[in-house]
């Protein structure tokens, strides 16, 4: 195989057990939504690779789950603020769009504190999502790995069922 190509399908080999498929899709839900914009591809890199999970895997997860980004931004602001007993009455999505249009710098010394307590209140939801997700998803996959190594040991390497 050529020396180029090798490491990538090296990389779509990786974490291909049901379990490493099911906290793969379990982080890439929970770090694909963040209340930190920009961030998610960086996250979810870095959990590929310490986890050893399957990097291209978790970036689909990622990129699936980035709108539920944005539809979860204001009620983790919201829930930060909540926790932390801030004000944040006048955050809307409207008005994170407004600062970004303005400058990503503004917008990031504006939402400063806004954005550390929804990271707050993430952390604290999302260890709790990762587990619950990973519990669901985990004897799914099994199942689905069961059922599949069946289907192939039914079938040789000529595609002629096999005589029991």
């Amino acid at each position: 195989m050529n020396r180029w190509v090798k490491p990538f399908v090296d990389l779509l080999k990786q974490g291909m057990s049901p379990e490493k498929i099911a906290l793969t899709i379990a982080l890439g839900v929970v770090l694909g939504v963040t209340p930190v914009l920009g961030s998610t591809t960086a996250l979810c890199t870095a959990a590929a690779l310490l986890l050893r999970l399957n990097l291209p895997a978790i970036q689909v997860v990622n990129g699936v789950t980035y709108p539920l980004q944005f539809v979860m931004l204001i009620p983790f602001y919201r829930l930060g603020a909540w926790m932390f007993r801030a004000d944040a009455s006048s955050v809307s999505l409207e008005r994170v769009a407004g600062l970004i249009r303005i400058g990503v710098w503004h917008a990031i010394q504006t939402l400063w504190v806004v954005t550390i307590h929804a990271l707050a209140a993430w952390l604290l939801f999302g260890g709790l999502a990762v587990g619950l997700l990973y519990l669901i998803l985990a004897p799914l996959l099994r199942l689905a790995w069961r059922r599949i190594a069946a289907s192939k040991s039914a079938v040789d390497l000529s595609g002629k069922p096999q005589l029991p």
